[in-house]
C-alpha cells in the first residue's frame, strides 16, 4: 500500500492532493508518497471536494454524513465550506445546510476566490406534481433538484451568496398537459425533462461535479443520473439565470450545451450514449497552457461505461460561436460524435469504480487517474504505461501498517486525487519538506528502489529478457568494456533475493524458477534500473 510504482524520469512532477473518506484530514503528498502538508479537522469529514487556490488557501467541503441533515441525505452530502490557509487557520466559513437545502459533492473555485457550490433544494410532493412530475416517480414523496450558489467571503469570516441558478427554473415535461411547462421534449434540448432519470428517488439529478471556465464565463455540471454533462452561462444576473433570456449567450439560465446521452432530451437511444454515471467532469486546464492540444477539452471518469469496468475519457465540444452558443450536429444532437481519447485498462476489469473517481491530464502529456472506490491512483505516460501508482493506505479512515493486508474494496475510498505542479502559485514561499507517511512503519527506502534509471550517464543500456519470465532471465549491460559491476535483485518487500556480478557485454543468467510470482527490482552498480516480472 502507499507508493507502489514510481518511474521518476517519466512522471509529471508535483504534489498530490486528496481527502480520504471516513476521516478529517486533507493530505498533500509528494510523488514518493510522503506528506508535505496536511490540514486536520477532528469534527468534520469529506463532503466531498477539496481545491487548492492560487493564493495558497485551501477550499474544503465538509460534512458529518447522515448526521449533517436528517431531511436531505444522499451520497456526497456536505454541510459547509471551510477556506483555510497553509497552516490550517480558518479564513472564512460558509454553512449551507438546513431543512430546505444542502450543499453536496463538489465546488469550483473562481479566480477571484469566490466558490460555486452544488446544492440540493427541497421540492414537496405538491410542488413536484404541480410542475408535472409523473406521480409514479415520487418514491420519496418529494424531490431534491439541483441548484448552484456563488459564494463570496463577507469580510467578517463568513460568506454571502452573490449569484444563483436553479434547475427547477428550466424544466419541460410531456406527462401532464395541464401544466405550463408541458411540451415536446425533443423540441427543447435547452430544457430539463422532469421525468427523465434512473428512478423515482428524491435525489433525482445527483450532480457530482462542477467546474468554471473563466475564458467563456461558463459553468460545467456533471449529471450522472442523466449520463450527461451540462454547460450554463454565468454571465447572467440571478434574475436572468432564472429565465430563458439574458446574459452573453442570450439564453438566460437554459442549457447551452449537453452531451453524453441524447436520449435524455429524446433525440437518441441507448446506443448513442457516450457517458454512464460519470464523475469529475471538468475543462482540461489545471497546470496546462493554451498551446496544449487538450486545453479546454472536457475530461471525465466514465464510471459505469461497462457492467464491470470504467474508462477515462477526453472529448471536445463542437465550436463555440461568438455568442457562446454550441451548434447542433446534422442529426440534431450536440457534438462531438465520440470521445477524442479513451483509456481502458488492458484487462478492462482492472479499472472499475462504480462511484467517485477522477482523471487529470498533466502538463507533460501524462494522465493521472484515480479509481475512488478501490482507493487506487495511477499515472499513465503517452504510451499508456503506468509510471506512478499509489494505494490509499487507510481502512475506514484509520492508517494501516505497511506490510498489512491491503484494505478491502471500499474501505479506503476517496473522492478524487489532483496533482499540482511544483511551480503552482500556491506553493510560493511554502515549506514542502517531506514529513513522514500516512501509513505506519513505512519503508523509507522504497521510493529510491522504485526510481527507474534505464540509461547510465555514459549511455550504457541495461537489457533484461524475456521479461516477464517463467524460468530464466538474461541480464546484459551493453556498451561496457569495464570490469565487473555489482548486480542485486530485490523483491517488493525490499529483501535481496539474488546477488552477483555483471560484466560488460556478457549475459548474467537469473534462475527464477523457484521465485514467487510478482515484481522484482534490478539494481546495478548501486543504482536502480529495470523491473522484472516473474509469472509462472
Amino acid at each position: 500500500m502507499g507508493l507502489l510504482e514510481y518511474q521518476a524520469s517519466e512522471t509529471s512532477e508535483g504534489y498530490n492532493l486528496f481527502y480520504p473518506h471516513n476521516q478529517g484530514t486533507v493530505f498533500l503528498l509528494d510523488n514518493c508518497g510522503e506528506i508535505v502538508n496536511s490540514w486536520n479537522d477532528v469534527v468534520y469529514r469529506p463532503g466531498n471536494a477539496v481545491k487548492l487556490h492560487t493564493d495558497g488557501n485551501l477550499y474544503i467541503c465538509k460534512g458529518r454524513g447522515s448526521g449533517s441533515n436528517d431531511n436531505i441525505h444522499a451520497g456526497g452530502g456536505g454541510e459547509l465550506l471551510d477556506v483555510v490557509d497553509w497552516d490550517n487557520n480558518l479564513i472564512w466559513r460558509f454553512v449551507y445546510n438546513d431543512s430546505l437545502k444542502r450543499m453536496h459533492h463538489d465546488i469550483a473555485v473562481m479566480p477571484n476566490g469566490n466558490a460555486l457550490i452544488l446544492a440540493w433544494e427541497l421540492k414537496t410532493e405538491a410542488e413536484s406534481i404541480a410542475a408535472g412530475r409523473d406521480t409514479s416517480l415520487l418514491d420519496d414523496n418529494e424531490l431534491w433538484p439541483e441548484h448552484i450558489v456563488e459564494v463570496a467571503p463577507d469580510g467578517v469570516g463568513g460568506g454571502m451568496i452573490v449569484w444563483e441558478w436553479h434547475a427547477w427554473d428550466h424544466l419541460i415535461q410531456d406527462f401532464d398537459s395541464t401544466k405550463a411547462n408541458y411540451g415536446v421534449v425533443a423540441d427543447h434540448p435547452e430544457l430539463i425533462n422532469l421525468n427523465y432519470g434512473l428512478n423515482g428517488t428524491a435525489d433525482w439529478l445527483h450532480a457530482n461535479a462542477i467546474d468554471f471556465n473563466p475564458y467563456y464565463n461558463q459553468i460545467l455540471i456533471s449529471i450522472p443520473t442523466f449520463s450527461e454533462v451540462w454547460i450554463i452561462d454565468h454571465s447572467t444576473t440571478t434574475a436572468q439565470a432564472a429565465s430563458h433570456s439574458g446574459g452573453f449567450s442570450g439564453k438566460g439560465g437554459d442549457l447551452l450545451y449537453r452531451w453524453g446521452n441524447p436520449a435524455a432530451y429524446n433525440r437518441g437511444t441507448a446506443t448513442n450514449r457516450k457517458l454512464n454515471y460519470q464523475h469529475d467532469a471538468h475543462w482540461v486546464d489545471l497546470g496546462l497552457d493554451a498551446n496544449d492540444p487538450d486545453f479546454l477539452k472536457i475530461a471525465v471518469f466514465n464510471n459505469r461505461i461497462g457492467a464491470d469496468y470504467s474508462t477515462a475519457n477526453i472529448f471536445a465540444p463542437l465550436f463555440v460561436d461568438y455568442e457562446s452558443n454550441y451548434p447542433l450536429m446534422a442529426d440534431s444532437t450536440y457534438g462531438p460524435v465520440d470521445h477524442d481519447w479513451t483509456y481502458t485498462a488492458p484487462t478492462p476489469q482492472d479499472m472499475y469504480s462504480n462511484i467517485l473517481s477522477s482523471v487529470q491530464r498533466l502538463p507533460n502529456g501524462n494522465t493521472l487517474i484515480s479509481a475512488g472506490r478501490p482507493g487506487y491512483s495511477f499515472e499513465l505516460n503517452s504510451a499508456e504505461e503506468i509510471v506512478w501508482a499509489y494505494l490509499n493506505p487507510m481502512n475506514g479512515g484509520n492508517p494501516l501498517t505497511q506490510g498489512d493486508t491491503p484494505p478491502a474494496l471500499g474501505a479506503n475510498l476517496h473522492f478524487s486525487m489532483k496533482r499540482y505542479a511544483p511551480d503552482h502559485p500556491a506553493f510560493a514561499g511554502k515549506d514542502l519538506t517531506p514529513n513522514g507517511y500516512i501509513e505506519f512503519n513505512p519503508d523509507t527506502t522504497y521510493c529510491d528502489r522504485l526510481v527507474d534509471i534505464k540509461y547510465f550517464p555514459n549511455d550504457l543500456v541495461i537489457k533484461a529478457f524475456p521479461n516477464p519470465s517463467t524460468d530464466f532471465i538474461q541480464v546484459v549491460l551493453e556498451g561496457s568494456n569495464s570490469s565487473k559491476i555489482d548486480l542485486e535483485v530485490f523483491n517488493v518487500l525490499g529483501q535481496s533475493v539474488f546477488t552477483s556480478n555483471l560484466e560488460g557485454n556478457k549475459a548474467t543468467l537469473l534462475d527464477v524458477r523457484t521465485w514467487n510470482n510478482g515484481l522484482y527490482y534490478l539494481r546495478i552498480g548501486g543504482r536502480n534500473t529495470v523491473k522484472l516480472v516473474v509469472q509462472h
